[in-house]
Order: structure tokens, then C-alpha cells, then sequence
């Protein structure tokens, strides 16, 4: 009888050379993109903040929002007219991840603020600055801790002036993934609400005091999004500081 530590590592040798393949990366990305179009056209929709998003989702703007509430915000920014880039892992993962979101209208700047952090600075501003169009991004991916605003958005925001919009949804009818970000996903016939905070600039000569002053602040407000969103539907409380290497281990021990 093989254990289930043991059939996860012949699964794993199995899918990943071929997960790794961009053509089946494509293939996946198409039939994931299938469910999430059902739920937006099938869910009721209500925005709040949304000339905010207007205002900038065709100039250099830096739209943040947690890492497990990405799901629905890909087809509303598509139907909304935004067309930009999304910051994504390099892991293979992350690469068909960006390969959905490119079917959404995002293209990948490659790299996280714990792999090729300064390669992706660099990409960021240049798009931003000479291309002239937003990015997206999770402030807390691409490995937690949950609901903790790391400094990538605001390096971009000081260097290149461009503002920070913090966005957020929830939904009625949801499943909430056993995950260190407790994914949300949006199940169709739902309700859905979404809001966009107002911009929030980090001056180019802002000191390391204001710089962190700013982020605590952003970090409150994204925080303050989500439990308002979540209580209107009564859903459960999405913890902050949880991380995905400490998710795992705590899964382990309830196991063993």
C-alpha cells in the first residue's frame, strides 16, 4: 500500500516536467479562463469607487489588491476596458498563471519581491514610465504573509510618481480554499461587490519614517476592504501574518 507522502512525490515527479510545458500551460490557462467567464456573466455586480478606477486604468497607476482575491478581478478589469501588465512568479506556477491573465488582457513582468526582486523593479518602472499603462499586482504574494503590504508597490510608486489604488471583492456564493491565502472563489449566480480605494502617492524624497507610514496606512486600508466586504456577505475572517511554508507545516501536524 503506498502511503500518501509517497504518492505525492510520484504525482509530483509525474506533473511537473509536464506542467512545466508552455503549449499544456496555454491549454490550462484556457479552461480555467471557461468557469471564471460563467461566474461574471451569470453574478449580479455592484462597484464602489469605480470612477476611481476609471480615472487610471490607462495611465501609469499601480492597482493592488491580497493575493487570494485575484480570481473575479480578471474578467471585471477586462470588461472595464484596462489593458497592462500584472506582476507574476517565475515558477511554473506563476508562468500559467500569467499565461490566464494574458487571456485577461495583462501581460507578465516576471520575478517577486523574494525571487529577481530588482528585475522586476527595473521592468516595473519601465512600463510605468515609457509605456505609459498600469500594473497589478498582490502586495502580500507570492508566499505571505497573508494580508501584509510588502514594499514592491510603494518602490514603484516613489519612483516613477505614479499612484497606488488598493482594490478588493466578495462575493455571496463562494468556496474559501484551504490555503495560506484563503483563495476566494466566486461560484456562479452570485452576488458580487466590488470596491477601489482611492490613490495614494509616496513622494520621490519621502524618508524611510514617512515611506513606512505610507505602507502601514495602505496596509490598513486594504485590511479595512476586505473585513468590510467579507462581513457584508458574513463570511469567514481571512487571518493576516499566515504564510504558505507555515500553512503547510501546520497541515502536516494536524495529519500526523
Amino acid at each position: 500500500m503506498i502511503n500518501n507522502k509517497t504518492f505525492r512525490k510520484i504525482w509530483k515527479k509525474f506533473w511537473n516536467p509536464i506542467l512545466g510545458c508552455g503549449l499544456l500551460q496555454w491549454v490550462i490557462a484556457i479552461f480555467m479562463s471557461i468557469p471564471i467567464w460563467v461566474t461574471y456573466f451569470t453574478s449580479r455586480k455592484k462597484y464602489i469607487g469605480l470612477d476611481n478606477f476609471k480615472k487610471y486604468r490607462n495611465k501609469p497607476a499601480i492597482f493592488v489588491f491580497w493575493h487570494g482575491r485575484s480570481m473575479m478581478l480578471s474578467p471585471i478589469i477586462r470588461m472595464r476596458g484596462m489593458r497592462g501588465y500584472a506582476v507574476a512568479s517565475r515558477h511554473k506556477d506563476g508562468r500559467m498563471m500569467a499565461k490566464l491573465q494574458r487571456l485577461f488582457g495583462l501581460r507578465a513582468i516576471y520575478g517577486s519581491t523574494s525571487d529577481g526582486g530588482i528585475s522586476v523593479l527595473r521592468q516595473g518602472v519601465r512600463v510605468l514610465r515609457n509605456k505609459k499603462c498600469p500594473i497589478c499586482m498582490s502586495p502580500d504574494g507570492p508566499g505571505g504573509p497573508s494580508m501584509r503590504v510588502q514594499d514592491g508597490a510603494l518602490y514603484f510608486a516613489k519612483m516613477t510618481g505614479a499612484p497606488i489604488i488598493p482594490v478588493c471583492y466578495s462575493a455571496s456564493n463562494v468556496l474559501i480554499q484551504k490555503r495560506w491565502d484563503r483563495y476566494l472563489v466566486v461560484l456562479p449566480f452570485s452576488k458580487i461587490v466590488c470596491k477601489v480605494g482611492k490613490p495614494v502617492f509616496v513622494d520621490s524624497k519621502a524618508s524611510a519614517e514617512e515611506f513606512e507610514d505610507i505602507r502601514k496606512n495602505l496596509e490598513n486600508v486594504m485590511v479595512k476592504q476586505v473585513r468590510d466586504l467579507d462581513a457584508m456577505f458574513g463570511l469567514f475572517k481571512v487571518e493576516q501574518d499566515m504564510t504558505a511554508n507555515r500553512f503547510k507545516k501546520e497541515m502536516r501536524a494536524k495529519k500526523n
